[in-house]
């Protein structure tokens, strides 16, 4: 497949003076950090959230409904702030 893609002018010209150095093309090179990022991204585990929560009913009475000044107030309430 034939396709036109932008990159930054200093990576370009690294890749080219690369793939010169490696006496390879410009499509083999592209082509085998393509493969790379693509195998490293399907072998990573995605990240999981462990379930942090703690037993109880939710908010108290006094909070339902509440908005966060109200509920924010409450918790530094005698600590200094």
């Amino acid at each position: 497949m034939k396709t036109t893609i932008e990159i930054a002018d200093g990576l370009a010209i690294k890749a080219k003076a690369h793939a010169a150095k490696e006496n390879v093309t410009l499509r083999s090179l592209f082509e085998r950090g393509l493969r790379m990022a693509l195998r490293a991204d399907s072998q990573r585990q995605r990240f999981k959230l462990r379930d942090a929560s703690v037993g109880g009913r939710g908010l108290q009475p006094a909070f339902r409904g509440a908005d966060w000044p109200r509920v924010r107030d409450s918790i530094y309430k005698d600590r200094g702030s």
